[in-house]
Order: structure tokens, then sequence, then C-alpha cells
């Protein structure tokens, strides 16, 4: 990232995905029951959550136990460097992981609550309407239409398999069906639009989660990448249109 702190005008993000070496399952899941209290203390972590993923690029019946995902806001980017290069808890998973991702990010739309909270706010001044683009979605889905969700959810994940101009995508959760979370990162805000707007399957989930009521809580934000580094699935997804800084 350019500048300085004193520059920064939007929240900084940064979302990290962990990829377990094999036999480290049950370290994995200890760390989503033990972390809070470590992260509370990481100085500049403005707000964090630690997250599951499932099989495949959206929301997924099946839970992915070798990989993880934190998504934290900063006060600084040197806060945020700091922990990603220096901090126990980051070092504690380089020794049990086999890759490691981490992009950072800049809010540039946010519409919702996560928690009762506007996590990423504050957002970018500027427009911002080229090169690539992050999406998060994020909803608590009520109990009574977990049923629907989970029928219409796959259907959606199955399409983004197909989807133009998606450079990466990850269904992550806090808690399984209920707690559900995409991220996704997107070529352009064209090819984004197209796949929200124009897949059939996207646009019944859409009808129906403001005609069913799905979700208790819902959250909707978009962000401008301006770094990424290290690995997901062998290579970095974004390795060609970010800056590539090593943390090391």
């Amino acid at each position: 990232m350019t500048g300085s702190d004193t520059e920064l005008t939007a929240r900084l993000t940064t979302l990290t995905i962990f990829g377990l070496r094999s036999g480290q399952i049950r370290w994995g899941l200890a760390q989503m029951g033990t972390s809070g209290p470590k992260l509370e203390k990481v100085p500049g972590l403005l707000f964090y959550k630690m997250l599951g993923s499932g099989q495949g690029r959206s929301f997924s019946l099946k839970p992915n136990f070798r990989r993880y995902g934190l998504l934290c806001t900063w006060e600084t980017e040197a806060a945020a460097d700091f922990f990603l290069l220096h901090s126990p808890y980051m070092q504690a998973y380089q020794q049990h992981t086999d890759e490691l991702w981490t992009v950072k990010l800049l809010p540039y739309q946010q519409h919702g609550q996560w928690d009762g909270k506007e996590p990423f706010a504050p957002v970018l001044s500027e427009k911002y309407s080229q090169g690539p683009i992050a999406v998060l979605t994020r909803a608590s889905v009520n109990w009574w239409r977990l049923p629907a969700f989970s029928r219409f959810g796959v259907r959606t994940s199955k399409s983004l398999d197909a989807a133009e101009g998606l450079y990466c995508s990850i269904g992550l959760g806090e808690l399984p069906f209920v707690r559900q979370a995409t991220f996704s990162v997107w070529e352009s805000v064209e090819a984004m639009k197209a796949f929200a707007y124009k897949d059939p399957q996207h646009q019944e989930v859409m009808r129906r989660t403001r005609a069913e009521n799905w979700y208790s809580e819902e959250l909707f934000a978009r962000f401008r990448p301006i770094s990424s580094t290290g690995t997901w699935d062998g290579q970095d997804p974004l390795q060609e249109v970010l800056p590539k800084i090593a943390y090391s």
C-alpha cells in the first residue's frame, strides 16, 4: 500500500486464508474456540472474525476442516503488518499450515451490519470503478429458513464454477449453516454485476431472500484489493493484478 498511515482514508481490512497441513485438523478446530482472547489483545485490531470454510466456492453443506479464514480490520497499516509479520498468533499458524494467503483491502461500499456493527467504516471517499473488486456477503440465517437457504445456497455455489471474470471465491462461516459469508474477487465491477444480476440461480436467491425473510442480519461490502501475498491452492490468485508483498 502506498502512502503513510495518516493518509489512510478507509478502514484497512485483511483476509488471511490458512491451509492446514495434513494431521493438523484437531489443532485447527481448537483455534476456533481459543483464538478470541489472543486476538483481543492485538494492538490496533478493531474487528476480527475467525471463520471456518466449506468445500466449494460459496455456501456448502460439507465443511473443509483444513481451511480457515481470519478477517480483520485495523486502526493502521503498521499494526496490520506487525501482526502479519511478527505476532505469535501468525507464527503458530505458519508452523501448522502448508500454505497461507493474505489480501489487503480498502472498503468503498458497505450495507448492513455484522453483530450489530459496521466493521468496514469509514469507506473510501472517492469512487472506485477500475480494476479488480472484492465482495463480501454475510448473513445470519433464520433457523426456520435453513432448508430453503441450504437448497438454493448449494445451487448458487455451483453456478460460481462457471462465472466469467472470477479470480477466487470461498464460503466462510462462524457457525455451520447459520452464520455464513462468501468472499470473492472479480476482475471488474462489470464481471461481478454480470453474475449477480444475470445468473438465474443468484437472482432466485435474491428474490427469495426478501420475499421469505431468510436473514435476521446481513451485510454486503465491496472492496478495492491493494496487495496480496502467499498462496491459495498452490498459487496467488491475484498475482497478475496486484503488487506482490513478501511476508517472511
